[in-house]
């Protein structure tokens, strides 16, 4: 129905763009001859099917006919291109072009807004999916000149506001019609994002995992919608379900953001198009596997500058290489078979556009590739046959050059949109660009002409001095004025013949007249010699992408090893206590045998003599390696999960893997009560974040009790509950309201899904745990209670520096706890906490670990361990399992990891000495077999990070000396994220 309605509404158009029944009063009424045949040119009707010598015939803006043997009907206008190349008009996908950015919407309270404020629409004013920016379309006469100018003929223009945006508008570039004609798709695609509106200051979501999972529920409630089962009318849902089946476009900021997108919609069957943000190439084996479209932007970063050492230094190696690298990306894309499309959406001019381009294809990209993402790419990707091509039925919407399109030295002459002419360069302007040898009397002069068109300019020398000099090329006519020292000459002539030779008057000041001349310049051989020298200094280097893309990342992934480790200190964390000149051997990434003696084939020996081995070290509260960590902008945060945003690029897994850590849950923050669900990772440095989490991952969640979920510190809070009495009330709300969602879910009538309170059925029923963030004595047992009134328990207790005060209590419910070694009076309710709370919750019958919740401390979990034994007195062997099999129990994966035990996972850390010495040096980690960390290879890779850095410079340097633009040095900031960070999503 809505393909028909299109079909009537472009007739109608049509229609009244040619009706010839309309009186006119301004003169003779004609009929616009639109019949035009443009012969003898190179056309390329696709990328793939070139004509050379071919005609192009079109009327009423459609192309009517193609080839070589085209029959030019009477009266037909006739365009000779011969030595003119004719291409498809190019296609954005991404643009907002004659869309005004939405002004933000004007804060008038700092207290924060919790409820949507459009009424008969989605709760949230982040999903819009029902704005069509058809109403706000204006055609941009300047901003169309410039794309026209740069070869666009068509864009996908749509208002860049929200998560959820509404559809999309397809334009023709077409400034001699109206928006009747020049609107090709009044609906042609539908636009997502994760930056939120401006349009509303609405809290929710404040983090990027935030914005996913209102994107899982917006789509659960537009099924429910769609069933008719919602009591009232949802606008914006019935737009979403209305718009389902358009093209999805999801602009990303980020690699990790355009894989998490592609998630989201896999999880309902969606394949979004993808915008990109160029660093495609950093995991192109993970972009391959979206089998998603792209859209990629090409905007390259400059080079720094360089020239103040001091400065340099700032800059890190990540971001040096991304100026060195970013330019393949285009190639790497298209090598390995990634299907996209191109935008200038990012540039600040669109000038730049063929400049980059002509970069990108100097890289390595294929110019029928490039050719195609600018045409039949797009064309196909927004499903419309009728653009991106030059075939019969076609808009006629093409540009004529004089050659080579990607070429810096091909001239675009014109872009017809629509069968309406757009000069760009005046086709009839004939090109006299070179060096000339000028005379004028009996002196001699360097004339060097450049430009296009009616643009081009000259400069005249003698030697090595510039003469001031006017310069014009007007109707074919040279007009060059020379002013030395005041005394002016005036040069007036013609271009003689086809080798650019001119000749005319010459004038001096007094009027008296002479004859000039020039001729270009005959050019001398170059000897092969200094060619192939040339050639030399002129080849691109592009440094090698390591995993990940930093300094300190793997160029190859370690593989599963059999390694055998000999004689060494064995720490089993089990009942066989401390083995002293043991063998331990790991094979297919588990472990495989301990005892003495041990031999295996082709297994990596290492003599572990005064060496000792332990099981790597779990860290279960920390918050490295995650984009983001609170969603704090409501007090449940049930539906979002730290699994959406694992950063694999975080430095501090490397860092964690060198003091030997191999396992952490990354917690949600402690912004609300009830936070968000955790992600249990092994730290593989240089995988993907899908690969660094658990398989078959035990369920967590994030709870909160305190100052923080209150709000005491807060100077806008306003949300509830602001009192800790309100904590435990809102607690038993939630679960009272899960309790009823899951007898419905039971009942077999129809239910909305939410994801919420999916995840509070699951703690429910014992298939969830909770770790809570906690400090004061009464609080703790306050949540014991909720919980044993709903009958289940809490898993930890995290912090818990009031836990010494009931720890009868917390072993009788069977909660362990989670402390800091020897943190204290940090905050007001901090104040009564004690170094010794470790060791009597542990004498009480708590399993006790130790946690870091700071990516420094993770480091040095070895010498926090030790601390236990300081306070407390507990012996070595207890305190060595507070950061192994204690916190791996905590976190039920103590089957797999937290002691060396055969059968379990080869996580294993090779210790210089005593692993709770202050002086001990971690030598070894290894991860499901893999040596992830080696002490010696990280001085070498440190000395590799050096000399990348002085090749990148001096690389930079040399970009300064050829005159090109650079940018100022730039320290790269890296967040330190803590249970109280807060991220702020963009509007």
């Amino acid at each position: 129905m809505r393909k028909l309605l299109l079909f009537c509404f472009f007739l109608l158009t049509i229609s009244l763009h040619s009706q010839d029944y309309f009186p006119t009063d301004s003169g003779v009424k004609t009929t616009e001859n639109t019949l035009i045949a443009f012969t003898n040119a190179t056309i390329y009707v696709t990328p793939e099917e070139v004509l050379k010598k071919g005609t192009l015939l079109i009327k009423d803006g459609k192309v009517v006919q193609v080839g070589k043997n085209v029959k030019i009907p009477k009266g037909a206008k006739i365009v000779n291109l011969l030595g003119k190349t004719v291409y498809p008009s190019f296609i954005d996908l991404y643009s907002d072009f004659g869309i005004k950015k939405p002004k933000s919407a004007i804060r008038r309270s700092r207290i924060a807004q919790y409820n949507a404020s459009r009424e008969g629409y989605y709760w949230n004013d982040h999903i819009r999916p029902d704005v069509n920016p058809i109403k706000d379309f204006s055609f941009d006469t300047k901003k169309a000149k410039e794309l026209l100018n740069a070869g666009f003929g068509v864009v996908n223009t749509h208002m860049q506001d929200g998560i959820i945006r509404g559809n999309g508008l397809l334009i023709a570039l077409n400034p001699n019609a109206s928006n009747a004609y020049r609107i090709l798709d009044a609906k042609s695609a539908q636009y997502l994002s994760f930056s939120k509106s401006a349009l509303s200051k609405q809290a929710y979501p404040s983090s990027r995992m935030g914005a996913m999972a209102l994107l899982r529920q917006t789509y659960n409630d537009a099924t429910w919608h769609a069933g008719g089962n919602m009591k009232n009318t949802d606008l914006a849902l019935e737009a979403l379900n209305e718009n389902k089946n358009l093209t999805q476009i999801f602009e990303t900021g980020n690699l990790l953001d355009a894989l998490r997108a592609d998630k989201v919609g896999d999880e309902f069957g969606i394949q979004y198009t993808i915008v990109g943000s160029g660093d495609e190439f950093e995991r192109i084996s993970d972009i391959k596997s979206t089998n998603a479209n792209f859209i990629i932007p090409i905007n390259f970063s400059k080079a720094f500058d360089v020239s103040n050492p001091l400065l340099a230094q700032q800059i890190s190696l990540r971001d040096m290489r991304k100026w060195n690298q970013e330019p393949s990306n285009l190639k790497v894309l298209s090598e390995n078979g990634v299907n996209f499309a191109l935008t200038a959406s990012s540039l600040k001019s669109v000038k730049t556009f063929h400049t980059n381009l002509q970069k990108a294809i100097k890289y390595g990209f294929n110019k029928e590739k490039a050719l195609a993402s600018l045409t039949t790419i797009p064309a196909n990707i927004i499903g419309n046959t009728a653009i991106g091509n030059l075939n019969a039925g076609s808009y006629a919407n093409f540009i004529v050059t004089s050659g080579d399109v990607f070429d810096a030295k091909t001239t675009i002459y014109e872009n017809w949109v629509q069968g309406a002419k757009n000069v760009v360069n005046d086709m009839t302007i004939k090109d006299i660009t070179g060096n000339y040898m000028l005379y004028v009397n009996t002196q001699n002069y360097d004339l060097t002409i450049t430009g296009k068109g009616s643009k081009q300019t000259a400069t005249v020398k003698i030697g090595d001095k510039k003469v001031n000099a006017k310069f014009s090329f007007i109707n074919e006519w040279i007009s060059i004025t020379l002013n030395e020292d005041s005394i002016y000459t005036r040069i007036l002539g013609k271009v003689i013949n086809a080798s650019n030779v001119m000749e005319g008057t010459a004038y001096d000041t007094q009027g008296n007249e002479t004859m000039w001349s020039a001729s270009k310049k005959v050019k001398k051989n170059i000897k092969k010699k200094d060619s192939k020298k040339k050639k030399e200094e002129e080849a691109i280097v592009v440094l090698p992408v390591s995993y990940p893309n930093i300094g300190f990342g793997n160029y190859t992934m370690p593989k599963t090893e059999t390694i055998l480790i000999k004689n060494v200190t064995v720490w089993t964390s089990e009942a066989d206590g401390i083995l002293n000149n043991t063998d331990v051997l790991l094979k297919d990434g588990k472990i495989a045998a301990i005892g003495n003696n041990l031999k295996a084939r082709r297994a990596i020996e290492i003599d572990g003599t005064g060496k000792h081995l332990t099981a790597g070290i779990v860290d279960e509260h920390s918050h490295i390696a995650a984009s983001a960590i609170n969603e704090g902008a409501q007090n449940s945060s049930a539906e979002v999960t730290i699994e959406d945003v694992v950063d694999p690029n975080d430095i501090n897994i490397y860092r964690n893997l060198s003091g030997g850590t191999t396992s952490a849950q990354i917690l949600h923050g402690s912004a609300n009560p009830i936070g968000g669900r955790s992600a249990i990772i092994k730290l593989k440095w240089g995988e993907n974040a899908a690969n660094m989490i658990y398989d078959d991952s035990p369920k967590f969640i994030k709870f909160a009790l305190g100052e923080n979920v209150k709000q005491s510190r807060s100077p806008n809070g306003t949300r509830f509950p602001q009192t800790r009495m309100g904590v435990e009330q809102m607690f038993v709300d939630y679960f009272t309201r899960a309790q009823e969602y899951e007898v419905l879910k039971k009942s077999g009538k129809p239910y909305r899904k939410d994801d919420e309170m999916e995840t509070l059925v699951e703690i429910l029923n014992g298939e969830r745990f909770i770790s809570c963030h906690s400090y004061v004595q009464s609080e703790i047992n306050m949540l014991m209670k909720v919980a044993e009134r709903f009958n289940f328990r809490i898993n930890t207790f995290t912090h818990i520096l009031e836990g010494y005060k009931v720890a009868d209590k917390m072993a009788k419910h069977g909660v362990g706890g989670s402390t800091f070694s020897d943190w204290w009076a940090y905050k007001y309710e901090v104040n009564d906490a004690i170094p010794f709370n470790a060791s009597i919750m542990h004498n009480a019958g708590v399993t006790v670990a130790i946690n870091s919740d700071d990516r420094e401390m993770s480091r040095r979990l070895n010498q926090e361990a030790a601390k236990t034994m300081k306070y407390g007195g507990m012996s070595e062997l207890e305190a060595w399992k507070t950061v192994t099999i204690n916190p791996a129990k905590l976190l039920h994966i103590d089957n797999k990891v937290g002691s060396i035990k055969e059968g379990k996972d080869a996580d294993v850390v090779l210790w210089s000495q005593h692993p709770m010495s202050i002086y001990a040096k971690v030598e070894k980690t290894i991860v499901d077999g893999k040596v992830l960390f080696d002490i010696a290879e990280d001085l070498k890779k440190r000395t590799a990070i050096k000399e990348e850095k002085s090749q990148l410079i001096t690389m930079m340097l040399k970009e300064k000396m050829k005159g090109s633009k650079t940018k100022a040095p730039m320290k790269r900031e890296d967040r330190n994220f803590h249970c109280d960070t807060l991220e702020t999503l963009k509007n």
